[in-house]
C-alpha cells in the first residue's frame, strides 16, 4: 500500500498491525547516453513498490534527489548537499516516528547516498541516546520509541549479481549499467532511448568533483555498456531481485 494513496485513518489502522515502512531513495542524475536522468529514483521506487506488494507493507514517498554532486557536469543532474540529505532523512523518519512507526527500511538506488544516509541514521540514534533517562513520568528516553533504520542497495542482492553476470558479464560496469537502465525501460517502455556507445565499454576509475568526473568520463558512463539494456531484461531483474529484497525486509522486521 502506498502512503500517499492512504487516508490518515487507514494509516492509523495499519499501525495497529505493523510499525514498519519501506522508503525508496534514489537520485536525479545523468545515466549516460541512453539512461534516464531519473534512473536511480525509478529503480528504488519500482523495487519498493514490488516489495510492498509482496509483503503487504506500507511504502512511503520516494526521495528523488540524492547526494550526486559529482554528476553536476551533466545537464539535468541535481544534488542535495550531504547535510541537506541528512536533514531530509532525519525529518522524514521523525515525522513518521511521531505516529508510531519505528522500523524504517530504505531501498536505495544510488551508491552516492549510502554514506550520507548512514550518517543520518547515526544522527537519529544519537538524538535518542542523548535524551534524558526516564524520570518516572513517562517523558524520558526509555519510554520513547526507538527507531531502527536500514538501507538496502537493490543491486547488491545475490539475484542481481547473478543476472548481471549472466546478461552482461564484464560490460555491467558501475554507473549507467545495463541492469539499472533495463529496470527503467521495463518501468517506462515508452521512454526507451537509443544512442551509440563510443567506446563500446566505458573506462573505469575514480573521481572527485563534477569537473573531474566529466573530464574522466565524458559521456557519463563508468565501465559499462548500457546499449545492452532492454525492457525484457528489466522484467527479469525485477522479478528475480524482489524476493531477495522482500526476505531482507522480513529479516529486518524480525530483528
Amino acid at each position: 500500500m502506498l502512503l500517499h494513496l492512504c487516508t490518515w485513518a487507514e494509516v492509523e489502522a495499519r499501525l495497529a498491525r505493523s510499525t514498519g515502512i519501506i522508503l525508496p531513495i534514489g537520485s536525479t542524475e545523468q545515466h549516460g547516453p541512453n539512461g534516464l536522468i531519473g534512473t536511480d529514483a525509478i529503480c528504488a521506487e519500482v523495487f519498493a513498490r514490488a516489495v510492498g506488494e509482496a509483503e503487504d507493507a506500507l511504502v512511503g514517498p520516494t526521495i528523488n534527489v540524492g547526494m550526486a554532486q559529482h554528476h553536476l557536469g551533466f545537464a539535468g543532474s541535481m544534488t542535495l548537499r550531504p547535510t541537506t540529505l541528512i536533514a531530509v532523512v532525519r525529518d522524514m523518519v521523525q515525522s513518521l516516528a511521531r505516529h508510531g512507526f519505528d522500523k524504517f527500511f530504505f531501498i536505495n538506488g544510488h551508491g552516492g547516498n549510502v554514506a550520507t544516509v548512514t550518517a543520518a541514521f547515526s544522527e537519529i540514534y544519537a538524538e535518542h541516546s542523548l535524551r534524558r533517562p526516564d524520570d518516572g513520568n513517562g517523558s524520558g528516553a526509555s519510554n520513547a520509541l526507538r527507531p531502527r533504520c536500514a538501507i538496502k542497495n537493490w543491486w547488491e542482492s545475490e539475484a542481481a549479481h547473478r543476472l548481471s553476470r549472466e546478461l552482461y558479464g564484464a560490460e555491467e560496469g558501475s554507473h549507467a549499467t545495463p541492469s539499472e537502465v533495463s529496470v527503467t525501460y521495463y518501468a517506462y517502455p515508452d521512454a526507451i532511448k537509443s544512442a551509440e556507445m563510443s567506446p563500446r565499454v566505458a573506462p573505469s576509475g575514480r573521481f572527485t568533483d563534477s569537473t573531474d568526473y566529466r573530464s574522466r568520463f565524458p559521456d557519463g558512463r563508468i565501465g559499462s555498456n548500457p546499449a545492452l539494456a532492454s525492457a525484457e531484461h528489466g522484467k527479469r531483474i525485477v522479478e528475480a531481485v524482489t524476493p531477495d529484497l522482500a526476505a531482507a525486509y522480513r529479516r529486518f522486521l524480525a530483528e
